[in-house]
């Protein structure tokens, strides 16, 4: 399995960039690649019409950390672990995704990796037109 980091500098503070990213009625404006549509919430778990089709999604706790992490759970029964950090940067905060390779070719990869990069760049965009 292939692991690959991608990362975005985002012109906001961590806090904020962490206040978005995690609030779940936000991931249809900025991760398409995860969420097309409103999230249903069903416990701690959500219920989230991927371009995968219907997945579940368990976020961590909110933290003091930065710490975004989420399994997905396919639509095939496996459950991909996604890493997800805000991290103080000077410029403002880094968000760094690691995407994984699992059930997955190489050209689904670089696929996954390019969706990934822009589901960042449209965080960022948002940011930066609420900042």
């Amino acid at each position: 399995m292939r692991s690959h980091h991608v990362s975005r500098v985002i012109a906001a503070t961590p806090d904020a960039v962490y206040e978005f990213a995690s609030d779940v009625d936000n991931l249809p404006r900025w991760a398409a690649g995860l969420a097309r549509a409103d999230v249903l919430r069903d416990g701690d778990a959500l219920l989230v019409e991927s371009p995968m089709g219907r997945v579940v999604v368990r976020f961590v706790e909110r933290n003091a950390f930065g710490i975004l992490d989420h399994d997905v759970t396919l639509p095939s029964g496996t459950v991909v672990t996604n890493p997800v950090r805000v991290l103080a940067h000077p410029d403002g905060a880094e968000v760094v995704f690691t995407v994984r390779q699992i059930e997955l070719d190489d050209a689904e990869f670089d696929r996954d990796i390019e969706t990934v990069a822009a589901d960042l760049d449209r965080l960022a965009d948002l940011l930066r037109s609420t900042a």
